[in-house]
């Protein structure tokens, strides 16, 4: 029999991104007598720059990696504090270009001389243990020890970590799994790896194991680094350990290292210190289900996802600037001040649900359903009882305060009253647009990993196709063999019917309410935590700023919105639309909600009042009445234009006209009226979209762009910040807790502090004039680079927009970085018949001429499109990213096609 019996050779060089300097080989004892490993260190390169490290990270690598995949780490060093890390990455033995072990040629799962996993954690603690002792500083204090791991290399640290206390300060896990639960399948590649006789095939004889894991990268990893990654195991008695290694893994309770996973596992549930996830979604390895089993062990843990990425989570993703913005949080400068996060609390505002119970005994309408036919109407009375019924039955089925429920329902009366009869039970709703598309709804929906979903027949069918997690309910009764189907224990229409005389046990403030899905306009779409005390202040501030009365009542052309209707105590209306679709809103069938829920106010998208405008002609002359009863028309969901505000003061002549401007991480921060933008606008020359001064309690700053269009560190406030283009920061008791399990977005929102308060980066860009008003001018990753420095495209919009023939345009930068070129793309108006491409000399003359008006800066081209990309939840916010990369293939002459 063939045996593997090798001392370490020398890393070859050069690899691509790798410093030989790294490459060190230490001798230690282990438990079967001296063994040589292969460890990347920092130290000596450090050193060599001058440079003392002040804290160490121990990374060690999975099967069939090696240090290597550490040098993007090793090579970063120094966190966002100025603090130096240390990395040591160890070679596990028989891996990389550590000592190989006389065994076996072909590997089998009981073969002899394998190491077995508690020997690696052995092995670690000896390597580990012999380079820390010059960690210590001149007074002899002991640096921050750090672990990070990945694959079955996650797992040896995590259990070294758990095991070593008394010197590790933090831990980190990239994609891992330290237990598979009894019946649950092994992911597929080990499935077929460990296929009896396939074993040796495919770990050793063959690369093939090797090959589908460098294949598991979501980006295109380059040959030369698949090469590095190869580099150590270029023959069969090179792959000896990647054979043992998989031969290790325990699938059946009858291998040699089953009961040990076991203890491993448990350990891991005994760490303490702050800990970090960061995890890849989209790896066919290890699943969803270990990373909530890590959630489980370590429930202090922060999560973030890498929602495009997979198994070779740090070949995909910035893993070290996640990693090391993380550690300067966990081990901050003595000199850096940390906000404590806490809002004044001398003003509590009520629970959301409050409100809907003040009104259990109110016999008139609380909402109507416009999308049922005929129209549903359900009163506050009702609500209230369907609500308490929901929320008890919902406890009795053994619903836990902070569970997770997601809701997929679509607005109406129906998500009404699930949606307050989670809240009052203490769930938290998790919400997110059907708009979002299959794709996009399983990556959300999977990323807040609910216990519960509740749904229509629809959602609950693709729930079971797409493998959403969570025990079903269904909103209405279904019968027998669609239960057994969908896998639904009960429905709603049941647990409405709960008759107990028990309490409900309701949250408590500062507990999580509802997880709200951002639109995904500028990229994956996002979780946004909001607590109760955090919804409450919303509905305090919309009843305070929209001077709501008993009487007030409202209709949501933005159907979501029509939920928070019982939360302020006012009744709401949900139209006859699509509800994914706002510009689907007609002017007739808004006509007839505002009839039927006797509404003052509504509320809408532009783009859903665009459309109400231009089916005006169609409206009888009772719908005309209607619009006649409106108090207070808001608009909101991205800037609107004075030509739009003016076209609805003639649409509702007794209506305020009003555009409060925020988002989902801050639905209500500004307001001004339709008088107000005419002001503004009248009184200066300031680019972009007025969207008024901020509403009480919200506070603004202004970070500075920098010449590449990138927002600093710094935030002005006060007349520092007038006139400067900037990102919006901002500071409320109504904005958003946290993203959700994405730890280091949300840290990087809201690392800005003054007063001792959080402030939240919105992303926004523009300026605040002397006035105090706030003037949006686009998006930070929409800001054009040009020779004369940033330069946000709102306000070049706002001038195209005037042109004849414009409907609307969007500003893009062309070419490199610092020197992009200005380019318009507009979107003519309606049957204007333009063709796609270059626009018409007259056109491009007319968009030069009105810009030159306002900028220095030349237009270097026109184009037309006929088709503009926006975002799917208010059809209004352009996709300025697609329309660049589009009007860059038309100036080079390719194909028009489709943005």
């Amino acid at each position: 029999m063939v045996k593997f019996n090798a001392q370490p050779a020398a890393v070859p060089g050069p690899l691509p991104e790798w410093d030989e300097r790294w490459s060190r080989l230490v001798t230690v004892d282990t438990v079967d007598g001296e063994r040589t490993f292969h460890v990347l260190d920092t130290l000596p390169a450090l050193k060599e720059q001058g440079l003392e490290p002040t804290g160490t990270i121990i990374a060690l690598h999975g099967n069939p990696t090696w240090s290597y995949l550490w040098r993007r780490l090793a090579a970063a060093s120094i966190d966002a504090d100025g603090r130096v890390w240390r990395v040591i990455a160890p070679d596990q033995l028989e891996m990389g270009y550590s000592e190989r072990l006389e065994h076996d040629a072909l590997p089998t799962t009981h073969g002899s001389g394998y190491r077995r996993i508690a020997e690696r954690v052995s092995d670690l603690d000896a390597v580990v243990r012999s380079l820390l002792a010059d960690t210590a500083d001149a007074q002899g204090e002991q640096h921050p020890v750090v672990t990070i791991g990945h694959d079955w290399g996650g797992i040896v640290s995590l259990t070294w970590a758990s095991r070593s206390q008394d010197i590790v300060d933090a831990v980190i896990t990239l994609n891992t799994g330290v237990h598979l639960a009894e019946g649950t399948p092994l992911p597929a590649p080990l499935r077929v790896a460990l296929a009896g006789p396939a074993l040796p095939t495919t770990t050793v004889l063959t690369d093939w194991f090797l090959r589908t894991t460098l294949s598991l990268g979501q980006g295109p990893i380059s040959d030369e680094v698949k090469d590095a990654f190869r580099s150590p195991y270029r023959t069969a008695e090179d792959r000896g350990g990647i054979g043992a290694f998989v031969a290790d893994v325990p699938a059946q309770p009858s291998h040699p290292s089953y009961g040990e996973l076991q203890r491993l596992a448990d350990d891991v549930a005994s760490i303490e210190k702050p800990a970090l996830i960061v995890w890849g979604p989209k790896d066919p390895v290890f699943v969803e289900h270990f990373l909530r089993d890590l959630r489980h062990r370590i429930p202090h843990a922060d999560v973030h996802r890498v929602e495009k990425a997979s198994h070779l989570v740090s070949e995909d993703a910035d893993v070290p600037g996640i990693v090391l913005r993380w550690l300067a949080r966990q081990f901050p400068d003595d000199a850096v001040s940390v906000a404590s996060g806490e809002e004044p609390t001398d003003d509590p505002a009520p629970m959301i649900f409050e409100a809907l119970d003040a009104r259990r005994s109110d016999a008139t309408v609380a909402s109507v359903d416009m999308t049922q036919n005929p129209p549903q109407q359900i009163t506050w009375k009702q609500l209230t009882r369907v609500t308490d019924g929901i929320a008890r039955g919902l406890q009795e089925l053994g619903l836990q305060r902070g569970d997770r429920v997601s809701l997929l329902v679509t607005p109406g009366n129906d998500l009404t009253a699930v949606l307050y009869g989670v809240l009052k039970a203490g769930g938290v709703a998790v919400v997110a647009d059907t708009g979002l598309g299959v794709a996009g709804m399983t990556r959300a929906i999977r990323a807040s990993d609910p216990q519960w979903v509740i749904g229509l027949k629809p959602g609950l069918t693709l729930a079971r196709a797409a493998g959403w997690p969570g025990r079903r309910i269904s909103m209405h009764g279904l019968g027998p063999i669609e239960r057994a189907a969908l896998g639904v224990e009960t429905s709603v229409t049941a647990l409405a019917r709960t008759k107990s005389t028990e309490p409900i046990r309701h949250p408590g403030r500062e507990d999580d309410a509802v997880i709200l899905f951002t639109s995904g306009s500028t990229g994956p779409a996002k979780g946004v935590r909001y607590t109760h005390a955090r919804l409450g202040a919303l509905a305090r501030t919309l009843r305070k700023q929209f001077e709501v009365r008993a009487d007030t009542g409202w209709a949501a052309g933005f159907a979501p919105f029509a939920l928070l209707g019982p939360g302020l105590g006012i009744s709401s209306v949900t139209p006859d639309m699509s509800v994914t679709k706002p510009r689907t809103l007609t002017a007739a069938a808004l006509a007839d909600a505002i009839e039927a829920g006797k509404s003052t106010m509504v509320f809408a998208s532009p783009a859903a009042y665009n459309n109400v405008q231009a089916t005006a002609s169609d409206l009888s002359p009772e719908q005309r009445a209607a619009f006649t009863k409106i108090e207070l028309v808001l608009s909101a969901g991205a800037p609107v234009p004075l030509a739009l505000l003016d076209g609805l003061a003639e649409l509702f002549p007794n209506a305020q006209i009003r555009s409060p401007y925020g988002m989902t991480e801050g639905l209500m921060l500004t307001d001004i009226d339709r008088d107000g933008v005419a002001a503004a606008e009248a009184q200066s020359r300031d680019h972009g979209v007025c969207v008024g001064r901020p509403v009480p309690r919200v506070r603004f700053a202004l970070a500075p762009l920098d010449a590449d269009g990138r927002a600093s560190d710094e935030l002005l406030t006060g007349s520092g910040a007038a006139d400067v283009l900037g990102e919006f920061v901002v500071s409320a008791p109504h904005i958003k807790s946290g993203y959700d399990r994405l730890a280091d977005t949300d840290a990087s929102s809201k690392r800005d502090t003054l007063d001792d308060q959080i402030w939240h980066r919105t992303g926004d860009i523009g300026h605040i004039d002397p006035e105090g008003r706030v003037w949006i001018e686009g998006r930070v990753q929409h800001v054009l680079s040009t020779p004369l420095g940033p330069l946000g495209p709102g306000g070049l919009e706002a001038v195209a927009n005037t042109v004849e023939g414009v409907y609307r345009s969007a500003a893009v930068g062309v070419g490199p970085a610092g020197v992009q070129t200005v380019v318009v793309v507009i979107e003519p108006d309606a049957g204007a018949g333009r063709q796609a491409g270059l626009a018409p000399q007259q056109l491009t003359d007319a968009v030069r001429a009105s810009v030159a008006e306002h900028y220095p800066h030349d237009v270097a081209a026109v184009l037309v499109s006929n088709d503009f990309p926006t975002d799917i939840r208010h059809n209004s916010k352009i996709d300025r990213t697609r329309l660049a990369a589009w009007a860059d293939r038309v100036l080079r002459g390719e194909r028009v096609g489709r943005p």
